[in-house]
């Protein structure tokens, strides 16, 4: 089994990655970093750089976990990429970033962490960054 993560280069990404490598660690598994940009785009800012991922992969060592990172660009809704994903993998848990969102924003705008949260299979942990 494994702690399946959906990860974007921001503060709510380090949040489910450092919330990931605890899971994997506390449950002995290895941990499957999705980082993935829609398919098409001439740029994206969803795309962690190569020394980033260099980074997660030496902190993922420190803390003793293995770490597989998937970069592939998808087409569609990232959360149904992540669910199959997590399907294929048979993942124990799916840790996903919030972000704070305004009531009109949660009214208008669907959210692929909402769209996780109620589709999944599978058991969810979604964490916020702690604020400073």
């Amino acid at each position: 089994m494994t702690v399946l993560v959906g990860y974007l280069p921001t503060v709510e990404g380090e949040a489910a990655f450092a919330a990931a490598l605890d899971e994997a660690a506390r449950r002995s598994e290895s941990v499957l970093l999705v980082n993935s940009p829609r398919d098409g785009a001439p740029v994206s800012a969803d795309v962690a750089a190569p020394d980033d991922l260099a980074a997660l992969a030496g902190r993922a060592a420190e803390a003793g976990v293995s770490l597989e990172i998937r970069q592939a660009a998808h087409t569609g809704q990232f959360a149904d990429v992540l669910l199959e994903i997590a399907d294929d993998t048979r993942a124990s848990v799916i840790v996903i970033g919030l972000r704070r969102r305004s009531p009109v924003g949660k009214l208008f705008l669907g959210s692929t962490a909402q769209q996780i949260l109620l589709n999944a299979d599978h058991p969810v942990l979604a964490v916020k960054p702690l604020r400073r």
